[in-house]
């Protein structure tokens, strides 16, 4: 069933929470919508299952506009992100309660409350109520309530905030295996961008409103199409240093190289992954950026450290992996190498992507890098 959202916008008083979006959802898939907080994640949700209205715009469903029908009537399924669950109920009761309000029959109910207990292997929880349960425990019922409608189409609002990691990681895997299984289209939200990473198999990026961009996830990561796509997608957040572009020169920050052709003077913001940035000197990198650095900060992650340096005045952020060497220490003294091809600038006014620093494409730089760095790419 095809989704599609068409210049929607919805105000509340002087805020302007979703402002002209626009979003096709490819049907089948596990698209995540991943922004800040307050960026406008639930609001698309609540206007797709009837909470709300849009002030303008439409949402079709296979061509028809659904904006103004009826909750009951939109065969949408919401896990919200507030799951209240009555204490004085079981969980199977718990998980009934929606379609016994829709006056569904009880055999009906008591099929669809087993089939969903049992793919979220819940069955054994049925009968307790929910001050017998675990915090991952009561999620999974609350996602469970949300699954019971007989839907092509399933919403998910941010459902594992608050939950430790290790809980996070075991429920991530299983909410993509309900996809699967499903044979559903699943719309999720959530703030944490290594969460979006992990889960989508599309990723649409929200900020202020709006879509800033969607598409694969892979793609979304390594190839950002504006400024707050890179700086809100992945950890270690990247380096955006702002700069200006003056006769074919690029300045911003400690950088300084040659302008890719045809990109005019003016102001530009220039981006770089940590993983994007070698501790060391190497000698295979053309037209290499080297910089001196002072380490003011590591942090060890296990595989990885996240190195932080101050680079004349300017603060860095990179990363390493630690399977074959061991982190600098704090106040040493060494040096940064970039490929300038790697440096992703960005209109310093707009923020919308211009090129990346040498005119090369971005798979292309990707592919010098792991020629030249090896494995520290």
């Amino acid at each position: 069933m095809s989704l599609s959202y068409q210049e929607i916008t919805k105000t509340y008083g002087s805020t302007k929470a979703l402002d002209s979006l626009s979003l096709d959802v490819e049907p089948k898939s596990f698209t995540v919508i991943s922004g800040p907080p307050k960026s406008g994640k639930s609001v698309l949700f609540r206007l797709l299952v009837g909470l709300e209205n849009p002030d303008a715009g439409q949402i079709m469903l296979n061509g028809r506009d659904i904006s103004k029908d009826a909750p009951a009537d939109r065969p949408v399924g919401y896990v919200p992100q507030n799951f209240a669950l009555y204490p004085h109920q079981t969980v199977a009761q718990n998980m009934a309660y929606p379609l016994t309000l829709a006056k569904f029959d009880k055999e009906e109910i008591s099929r669809r409350v087993d089939r969903t207990a049992g793919i979220l292997s819940i069955t054994h929880l049925l009968k307790k109520t929910p001050d017998q349960l675990s915090g991952g425990e009561k999620q999974r019922v609350a996602v469970a309530r949300g699954l019971l409608k007989d839907a092509p189409i399933f919403v998910l609002d941010d459902p594992l905030v608050g939950l430790d990691y290790k809980l996070r990681e075991r429920l991530m895997d299983e909410l993509k295996g309900l996809r699967d299984e499903l044979d559903a289209t699943f719309l999720y939200a959530t703030s944490d961008s290594l969460e979006a990473l992990t889960m989508a198999q599309n990723l649409a990026v929200i900020d202020g409103g709006r879509i800033i961009q969607h598409g694969d996830a892979d793609r979304v990561y390594h190839d950002p199409s504006h400024a707050r796509s890179l700086d809100l997608i992945g950890f270690p957040h990247a380096n955006i240093l702002d700069g200006t572009v003056e006769n074919g020169t690029v300045m911003a920050g400690p950088l300084r190289f040659s302008a890719p052709p045809g990109l005019a003077n003016g102001s530009v913001k220039a981006g770089l992954r940590p993983e994007h940035i070698r501790l060391g000197s190497s000698t295979q990198i053309k037209n290499a950026i080297t910089l001196p650095a002072r380490v003011t900060l590591v942090e060890n992650l296990g595989g990885e450290a996240v190195v932080y340096v101050d680079c004349s005045g300017h603060s860095l952020t990179a990363a390493m992996p630690l399977y074959d060497s061991e982190p600098p220490e704090i106040d040493t003294d060494l040096t940064l190498t970039i490929d300038p091809a790697l440096v992703l600038l960005f209109d310093g006014a707009t923020g919308e992507r211009q090129s990346n620093g040498t005119g090369m494409s971005l798979a292309a730089a990707q592919a010098a890098l792991q020629q030249s760095f090896g494995t520290h790419g």
